[in-house]
């Protein structure tokens, strides 16, 4: 077991399945990425080099730091939004799966900027 695995296991039953498709859609994004947990929470690592972290809370995932897009970026992400460089998925809510892997490689586009 990773150490990603650890942490995911720490949490509730029901909050289990949403974070490894959390960490599912980062790959998906990011299939050549590895992972650690950096300050407590994992990290989904490029050359050496974080691109994204990922945090399961009390009611919420949340993804950091997710840069500023475009406009067409910006329109799908704007309402997950809950800091600059913060997003905020709620367990409550469905998993916008589709938009964790666009984050995910958006995070990598701007890396190599």
């Amino acid at each position: 077991m990773s150490a990603v695995d650890d942490y995911i296991a720490g949490f509730p039953a029901d909050v289990q399945p949403i974070l490894r498709a959390v960490r599912a859609a980062i790959h998906a994004g990011v299939p050549e990425a590895s992972e650690q947990i950096r300050y407590g929470m994992p990290a989904v690592m490029l050359d050496g080099r974080y691109a994204l972290h990922f945090a399961g809370w009390k009611n919420h995932v949340g993804l950091y730091p997710v840069p500023r897009g475009d406009e067409e970026f910006e329109s799908l992400v704007g309402s997950y939004r809950s800091a600059t460089d913060t997003v905020t998925l709620l367990y409550s809510k469905p998993l916008p799966v589709g938009l964790i892997t666009r984050i995910a490689r958006e995070c990598v586009a701007q890396r190599g900027e």
